[in-house]
C-alpha cells in the first residue's frame, strides 16, 4: 500500500511559486517536498546522498538547496557532533500567521 501524505495547500500554491519563480531554485523546492515527505516526528532523517537519489539532484545541489532553504526559515539543521549526519526539520512558519489557511 503506498502511504498518504498531505501538504499544505499554501506549498502547492505560494511556496512553490516563490522558491521556483522568484528565487530560481527549483531544486530547493524539490528537497523540501523530499523532506515533508519523509517527515516522521517532524524530524526527516535523509542523508544528503539519500536526498540526491530521491530528487534526482547532486549531492552538492541538496547541500546548496538546503542551505538556501535554511537561510529562507524553511529547514531547522542540527547536528550533535561535526562527524554525525545533520538532522533537518521542516519548518512550516505560515502555520503561526493569522489568515493563512493550512490545508
Amino acid at each position: 500500500m503506498i502511504a498518504k501524505i498531505e501538504i499544505d495547500s499554501y506549498v502547492l500554491d505560494t511556496l512553490m511559486r516563490d522558491l521556483v519563480g522568484h528565487d530560481h531554485r527549483p531544486s530547493a523546492y524539490l528537497v523540501y517536498l523530499a523532506l515533508v515527505a519523509d517527515t516522521v516526528n517532524g524530524r526527516a532523517m535523509l542523508s544528503h546522498a539519500e536526498l540526491a537519489e530521491r530528487t534526482g539532484l547532486s549531492k552538492r545541489a541538496v547541500q546548496d538547496a538546503l542551505r538556501h532553504l535554511a537561510g529562507r526559515d524553511l529547514v531547522t539543521i542540527t547536528r550533535s557532533r561535526r562527524t554525525e549526519p545533520a538532522v533537518v526539520e521542516p519548518r512550516f512558519p505560515w502555520r503561526g500567521r493569522r489568515g493563512t489557511s493550512a490545508g
